[in-house]
């Protein structure tokens, strides 16, 4: 995995290692999801790594990163059928790191993917 071991600094981190008060809607060996602080959307979910991967830039075209980032998007979609079956708008397609550059960044899931497959 690209990751390393957790930062005690990242707030990321901290709700991994149930650190805070935060309230996880999953949780398992790879990954964490819970609802954003300030959500831009009623059902806003941030689905993160278990272990502690400092930038989008660490991953590399390999089968581990391709299959955590699959399995991110799926725990999202899981989410979102769970909690909103009859939607049909939804917004979960980016992946933001701050280390993009100096105001962060984004770039879209599937074009992460296809960066990542092996």
């Amino acid at each position: 995995m690209a990751g390393m071991a957790a930062s005690p600094s990242c707030i990321f981190c901290q709700i991994v290692h149930n650190s805070t008060t935060t309230t996880l809607l999953h949780t398992d060996e790879k990954v964490v999801a819970f609802q954003d602080i300030n959500p831009s959307a009623f059902r806003h979910y941030l689905v993160i790594p278990v272990e502690h991967i400092a930038t989008v830039k660490s991953l590399r075209r390999r089968t581990e990163d391709y299959s955590l980032v699959s399995h991110m998007l799926n725990v999202g979609q899981t989410l979102l059928q769970r909690d909103a079956p009859n939607s049909t708008q939804y917004r979960w397609k980016t992946v933001k790191y701050t280390s993009l550059g100096p105001l962060g960044g984004f770039i879209e899931a599937r074009k992460l993917l296809e960066k990542l497959k092996p």
